[in-house]
Parts: C-alpha cells; sequence; structure tokens
C-alpha cells in the first residue's frame, strides 16, 4: 500500500493544496482465494465430464458401438452443476469488497 501526495490548485485564494490519496489493489487475499476456489471448482466439473467417447471400445474407434456412459449422472447432471457453481464462487470474488 503506497501513499501518493496528489498537488492540485484550489479555487480558493489560488492556494496550493497537497491531498493525501492511497494507491491500493482492489482485490485483496480473500478475494484470490475465493477466485482459486472457484477455479478448482471448475476443473474438478471438467475433470469430471471427460471420458470415454460414444463411439469409442478399449479406446479405438468403432461405428458398430455404442456407449451409453456419455448419459451417466456424472457428465449429464454433477460436472456441469460444478461448472456453474465454480463460475458463481468466480463471480462472487470478482465483486466481493476488502
Amino acid at each position: 500500500m503506497s501513499k501518493k501526495t496528489n498537488k492540485f490548485a484550489a479555487s480558493e485564494f489560488g492556494k496550493e493544496t497537497e491531498v493525501l490519496q492511497e494507491n491500493t489493489f482492489y482485490f485483496g487475499q480473500q478475494n484470490f482465494k475465493w477466485m482459486l476456489i472457484g477455479l478448482a471448482f471448475i476443473i474438478v466439473g471438467f475433470l469430471l465430464m471427460m471420458g470415454p467417447d460414444a463411439n469409442t471400445v478399449d479406446g479405438k474407434f468403432d461405428p458398430n458401438s455404442w456407449n451409453d456412459g456419455i448419459f451417466s449422472i456424472r457428465r449429464i447432471r454433477i460436472a456441469p452443476l460444478f461448472i456453474v457453481i465454480g463460475f458463481g464462487i468466480e463471480v462472487y470474488a470478482i465483486l466481493k469488497r476488502k
């Protein structure tokens, strides 16, 4: 936190007065903590969404097979919920005041 002296001409009697201004950064330590928590939620959400594709068998493309795993609760409901919660935490971290 640095303090800066700002001089300006006052309209009253032509005197110069000094005003003490603080140059502070808007984000504090708590903001960065909440941003990291939100980022962790987003990363976990995307990791939960990963998995085999619809037409793969043992990692190889096979047009004659179908993998119902792409419609699992984990990939359709839980992972997007984690991502939305993570973005909500990010908005909170940005708008939170010191």
